[in-house]
Order: C-alpha cells, then sequence, then structure tokens
C-alpha cells in the first residue's frame, strides 16, 4: 500500500468512524451535521458556526443548544461530526485539485 493509499485508507477510518461509531447522538444526527443539513433549529447556529466560522463559536452557542434537551456528549460528538465534515469537504477538494493538475500536466 503506497503511502496516499494509506492515508486514505486513515482518512475513510475517521469517516466511518465518526458517522457510524457509538455514541450518544444517533448516526442520523452525526450525519446531519457532517453535512451540515437538515439541523433542527435548536443546533443550526452552533453546527452552522462550527462549519463555517469556527473561530465565533461562543458559550451561548453551546448554551442554547444543551437548553434544549442536547447533552455536553450529544454536543460534542455533533461538532466533531461538524468539523470532521468540513475538513472531509476540503480535503477531498484538495486531492481533486490536485488529481486535475496531475492530469493536466500530462497532457502538456
Amino acid at each position: 500500500m503506497s503511502l496516499q493509499d494509506g492515508k486514505q485508507a486513515a482518512h475513510r477510518a475517521l469517516v466511518d468512524r465518526v458517522l457510524h461509531g457509538k455514541g450518544r447522538s444517533t448516526p442520523d444526527q452525526r450525519a446531519h451535521a457532517f453535512h451540515n443539513t437538515d439541523i433542527p433549529p435548536p443546533l443550526h447556529a452552533l453546527i452552522h458556526k462550527v462549519v463555517t466560522a469556527p473561530t465565533q463559536v461562543t458559550d451561548a452557542d453551546f448554551a442554547a443548544a444543551e437548553a434544549s434537551g442536547y447533552s455536553e456528549d450529544q454536543l460534542f460528538e455533533l461538532v466533531i461530526s461538524a468539523a470532521v465534515g468540513r475538513s472531509a469537504r476540503l480535503y477531498d477538494a484538495g486531492l481533486a485539485a490536485l488529481a486535475e493538475a496531475a492530469g493536466s500536466e500530462e497532457t502538456e
């Protein structure tokens, strides 16, 4: 296995564990956070900020989500899911850009 194949396998294993591993939140909730889609209103501000502006996440975002019934463990898992989802999309975009650049070098 090449180094790149090993990195991609490790990435896939991480994503699989985040989405399907044991946890306090459901796999469906984690998938929604991972993809930043169909987030229920009490979580929307928190998850959206984690994905788009992580430096702007505040204690108030966590407090609002916790006040709506989510436990600290659930929030931790959902925040991790959102962050890993964002990084996975960036990773995939980077690999696609590298593949495109390698393909254009071959045609020159």
